[in-house]
């Protein structure tokens, strides 16, 4: 899956997922899978194209939706369900079966000149998705030349920002509930250490 799938134009069309509902067990069910891409994401989307059909944003590629309805209180409807559907699309590209291990040699570099270190960019996305109070999101982003972590609430995502997404954590329940309950930190950590995707980290640093 590509960036140009997340960039689709209306009807915006759920992306295939990049892996089966069951490749990603045993740190994320099937069932949650099932529930969070088959339900949850589908309706971003679905919701999307009722909201924008006949108005302005109709055929309008999903980014320059969101960047057009940011911080606009009669649009936040539109926003939010654009800005979901996009971070979805981008969270299931950002873990695999498999993940976790050391990053590409140019993006091991480029952590290590920002965090000091592997671990201390883990620990800081770790902190950040943990911390995060309520729904919302933590990215690893290249702002200027360096990379950050941050921490987004509900829909709100780095593209408002001005700053490039590399990797997310979702922190939303319905992304962990059904396999950790309240342990959040135990779904944030076995995300960073076997499913969190590097290379896809990687190429969005060279784009």
């Amino acid at each position: 899956m590509s960036n140009e799938t997340i960039t689709t134009t209306s009807p915006h069309v759920l992306p295939t997922l990049p892996y089966a509902d069951n490749a990603l067990e045993p740190v994320i069910s099937a069932k949650t899978i099932s529930f969070h891409y088959g339900k949850h994401h589908k309706a971003y989307v679905d919701n999307l194209n009722k909201l924008t059909e006949g108005t302005e944003f109709a055929g309008m590629p999903l980014e320059k939706i969101i960047t057009a309805t940011a911080g606009k209180a009669d649009k936040t409807p539109i926003f939010n369900n654009a800005a979901q559907a996009w971070n979805h699309a981008f969270y299931w590209q950002c873990l695999k079966p498999k993940g976790g291990g050391e990053p590409p040699s140019a993006l091991k570099k480029k952590i290590e000149a920002s965090f000091g270190s592997l671990d201390a960019c883990k620990k800081e996305l770790a902190t950040a998705a943990t911390t995060q109070f309520g729904s919302g999101w933590a990215w690893l982003v290249l702002d200027g030349e360096k990379l950050k972590v941050v921490k987004t609430d509900n829909a709100d995502l780095p593209l408002t920002k001005k700053t490039k997404a590399l990797l997310t954590i979702d922190v939303w329940e319905h992304a962990y509930y059904l396999d950790y309950q309240n342990k959040r930190p135990d779904y944030v950590n076995a995300v960073l250490d076997k499913l969190i995707n590097w290379d896809f980290a990687a190429e969005n640093l060279g784009r």
